[in-house]
């Protein structure tokens, strides 16, 4: 074995304050684990926009104690030195391995920093820890969870005191401090001094959800719910319970928090396989909606019944369908303000504020752009991201997005009517927008970089049969667009952008097609012709990567 290699793998273990992966280490010295070793030691997990997200496990490049307590200790200095000193810092944790000790060690070196730390009382919704930033008046706030990663993955998400997740330079910035943290034994750690939050403060949460709905709407909709073995079982029954709807029936297997996430491949409402345990309650209960949290209930999935398809048949919704969707209704509504998206979500957004009055902005991907736009009333995601109150939670909220998606069912259920009804409408009114997702997840990174490097050194000249009329480089950024490594295409009816994924090993390409619509009688060859389209540009654009 490499004598640096061991050098270093040794340094690690003295001072790694955690048992488990102190073992693990150990275990894999003792073994002359070379490739195991190196793999560990390749680097360090990057501090970037996203905060930390990686497996949990032993080293720099993993998530485990010694990485979050020097992650912590750089966020303390970064506040310090902006003038935060004596701040509150609020720590928020979901339901997976380690999350707990990661939230305890972050309030620790807050604790020791000279900052005051508060810890929320359990393991909660990440728009939880969003709202109570500024509610309780913080500088910073951070929550530990990987979202909707595998099970053998954690993160640490960071905001600043406005709520919003960090955006550049703030990363750059603390990813430097983190850099310049010395050895663990020089980061105080006290035992105790800070704060945890009693249920004041998700009381003040809840209350603030009821602020989505329009007073005196209907709230009849019957919905089925699954938590995905996360954290929003409890907030999302609360939060139907205090509007008024129907108690949701429970996919039971699927309720209670679980960092195994026995179910499912992959604790995600878009994997395959994920909705499988709340369609078979569907069936068994017959609701009118089908209600999807991801692991942190940041993000909300809608499915419904789909008779076109057979008499048991539910059709998962799109993340722009269901985005288009609430913009209409809140428009309905007669809502004033902006509504924004990002760059990979659906142009029908734009379309549907622009006849509406409204203002309208296109952002980077992520919640830490969106929040961030002058005036914002509503912005979306494709990913099943929805903000549908900017002023209480500025990040996406699945429990808020789940409460206005389940208004707009009732309204529409008292018409004799459904959201099926409400997107054909959308199609007619501003022609159809079909949007799709190639989604490619590697082992490997470099063949993502390949696949980027191929696409810029070689442009498809068309896909599908339709001229390329622009590419873009998004690394150069854009006269409305800081620089991000993407690269965007638009054709003639339809619009690419392709991206390597900021959370996951996956490189992600987003398709859209829009197909003019005269009145309802098209609208079958209309879909026809988007999958059509869609297919095409799938096969041309895997071509082109080499993917």
């Amino acid at each position: 074995m490499q004598q640096e290699l061991l050098t270093r793998a040794q340094a690690w273990l003295a001072e790694d304050p955690d048992p488990e992966t102190r073992a693990e280490l150990q275990g894999l010295i003792e073994a002359g684990d070379e490739p195991a070793l190196a793999d560990r030691f390749a680097g360090t997990l990057q501090f970037g926009t996203a905060g930390l997200r990686g497996e949990i496990g032993a080293g720099p490049m993993r998530m485990n104690r010694s990485v979050v307590i020097r992650a912590a200790a750089g966020l303390a200095a970064y506040l310090k030195a902006s003038g935060q000193s004596g701040g509150l810092v609020v720590i928020g944790y979901d339901a997976r391995y380690k999350s707990a000790d990661f939230a305890r060690d972050t309030a620790a070196v807050m604790t020791g920093a000279g900052l005051r730390a508060a810890v929320l009382p359990r393991p909660l919704p990440t728009p939880v820890l969003a709202y109570a930033i500024r509610h309780l008046g913080a500088v910073a706030g951070v929550e530990v969870t990987a979202s909707h990663n595998p099970p053998r993955d954690n993160g640490y998400k960071v905001y600043l005191g406005d709520g919003s997740q960090i955006v550049p330079p703030a990363d750059t910035e603390i990813a430097a401090a983190i850099d310049a943290v010395g050895p663990l034994d020089g980061v105080p750690r006290p035992e105790g001094g800070w704060e945890i939050l009693g249920d004041e403060v998700l009381d003040a949460y809840l209350a603030r959800t009821d602020a989505v709905l329009a007073a005196g709407s209907p709230r009849t909709v019957r919905t089925v719910h699954t938590a995905m073995h996360g954290v929003g079982t409890s907030v999302f029954t609360a939060a139907f319970a205090r509007a008024g709807f129907p108690e949701p029936v429970l996919v039971a297997e699927q309720a209670e928090p679980d960092p195994a996430f026995p179910t499912v491949a992959f604790p995600n409402p878009e994997e395959p396989g994920a909705m499988d345990l709340a369609f078979a309650t569907a069936r068994r209960v017959r609701p009118d909606l089908v209600i999807a949290n991801d692991p942190d209930a940041d993000r909300c999935a809608v499915a419904v019944p789909d008779p076109s398809a057979g008499e048991d048949a539910w059709r998962m919704l799109r993340g722009d369908e269901v985005g288009a969707l609430l913009a209409a209704h809140l428009v309905d509504r007669g809502v004033a303000g902006v509504f924004a998206e990002s760059i990979v979500s659906s142009s029908l957004l734009g379309r549907i504020a622009e006849k509406a009055g409204l203002g309208y902005e296109e952002t980077l991907t992520g919640f830490k752009w969106i929040a961030r736009v002058d005036g914002l009333r509503y912005g979306y995601e494709e990913a099943l991201g929805y903000c549908v109150d900017p002023e209480g939670v500025r990040d996406k909220d699945g429990i808020t997005a789940a409460l206005l998606i389940a208004e707009l069912a009732s309204v529409l259920k008292e018409k004799g009517r459904t959201l099926l009804d409400l997107l054909d409408d959308l199609a007619v009114e501003h022609g159809l927008h079909a949007t799709d997702q190639l989604s490619v997840r590697v082992e490997d990174l470099s063949v993502i970089a390949d696949a980027m490097r191929r696409l810029r050194e070689a442009p498809p000249a068309a896909l599908a049969g339709l001229p390329v009329v622009s590419a873009e480089d998004l690394s150069r950024g854009t006269d409305a667009l800081p620089p991000t490594d993407g690269l965007g295409y638009r054709l003639t009816g339809a619009r690419v952008i392709v991206r390597p994924s900021g959370t996951e090993p996956k490189l992600k390409c987003y398709l859209e097609v829009v197909v003019p619509v005269a009145d309802a009688s098209a609208l079958p060859a209309a879909r026809a012709e988007a999958a059509e389209l869609l297919a095409g540009i799938k096969r041309d654009l895997s071509a082109a990567a080499g993917i």
